[in-house]
C-alpha cells in the first residue's frame, strides 16, 4: 500500500500528514507514506485544493482533515 499527502505545507497539511502516520501506526501497517509538496505533482492528482490523502493511487480527501478514526476507515 502506498499513501500520499498533497500539500504546498501549510498547517492543515502537516496536521494530515500527523494524523495519517499515526493512524498507519495504530492500524500496523506496513506501508510507505511520502509527501507530496510541488504544486505540478499535485495537479497530476486533478487535485485542485489541499490538503489531500491519496490512497494505493487514488485520491480519498481533498481539503479537509479527517479524523485519526476517518483515516483508518479509508486505509483500512
Amino acid at each position: 500500500m502506498e499513501i500520499a499527502i498533497l500539500g504546498t505545507g501549510c498547517p492543515k497539511c502537516h496536521k494530515l500528514e500527523e494524523e495519517t502516520r499515526r493512524a498507519v501506526a495504530e492500524l500496523g501497517l506496513d506501508c510507505e507514506v511520502r509527501k507530496v509538496t510541488t504544486v505540478a505533482e499535485i495537479m497530476k492528482y486533478g487535485v485542485m485544493m489541499t490538503p489531500a490523502l491519496v490512497v494505493n493511487g487514488e485520491v480519498k480527501v481533498v481539503g479537509k482533515v479527517p479524523s485519526v478514526a476517518e483515516i483508518k476507515i479509508l486505509i483500512g
